[in-house]
């Protein structure tokens, strides 16, 4: 094992809660509604793609580029105040440190929506960073997982991937990356070179070298 990769939102740190509230708003902004069911289509997915469903959904006039920064309000104001570590990914982090495995964040969320993230979740713990910012495609395209392992000068196939979304998992196993899925808003199925667990505090070391065995 060369690296273990982290995807952000709803693995790393427990925003999707916060990303529904936040595309609810900006959904009755735009005179429509939003449930549940609208997230579920999107978590994982890029930006783009969440500006254009709800522009389809509400049938709304609005510029494209004003709804991102709609989007990009809400979530800055609301991760000013932090953001809350999912259970035992803080602690997975600090091992992975101390053992010297080299560690990467790759998220489909823009550049400055990691960086409030990364306020609370320290950036040192991740010798790179990959965003929507960075790659011409975002996930389910492999791109991102690629570019991160571009980045660490590592084979995608001597890495892990920590993920939460289906569009995640697609991404990681199409860049040939081993998967351990915890799942958060959609369920992920078992499936050859993927591990799929209820949480991290259940993910060690231990558990992620034993995939190359």
């Amino acid at each position: 094992m060369d690296a273990v990769l982290f995807d952000m939102d709803g693995l790393l740190v427990d925003s999707e809660k916060v990303w529904f509230e936040v595309e609810a708003e900006v959904a009755v902004r735009l005179g429509g509604s939003w449930g549940p069911e609208h997230q579920e289509r999107l978590v994982g997915g890029s930006w783009d793609r969440t500006v254009a469903y709800m522009l389809a959904l509400t049938g709304a006039d609005i510029a494209p580029e004003v709804v991102g920064e709609w989007l990009i309000d809400g979530m800055e104001s609301r991760l000013s105040t932090g953001v809350v570590a999912m259970p035992g990914a803080l602690e997975l982090l600090r091992a992975l440190t101390d053992e010297g495995v080299r560690t990467g964040l790759v998220t489909s969320s823009l550049r400055v929506i990691a960086d409030a993230v990364l306020k609370t979740i320290s950036r040192e713990h991740f010798e790179v960073i990959v965003t929507a910012d960075d790659v011409t495609w975002t996930k389910p395209h492999p791109e991102p997982y690629l570019t991160a392992a571009s980045l660490l000068a590592v084979d995608p196939a001597r890495c892990v991937v920590l993920e939460d979304s289906p569009n995640g998992v697609a991404s990681a196993t199409e860049a040939g990356c081993r998967v351990v899925a915890v799942p958060s808003v959609v369920p992920i199925t078992p499936a050859p070179g993927r591990l799929v667990m209820p949480s991290l505090v259940d993910v060690d070391i231990h558990l992620l070298r034993s995939l190359f065995d």
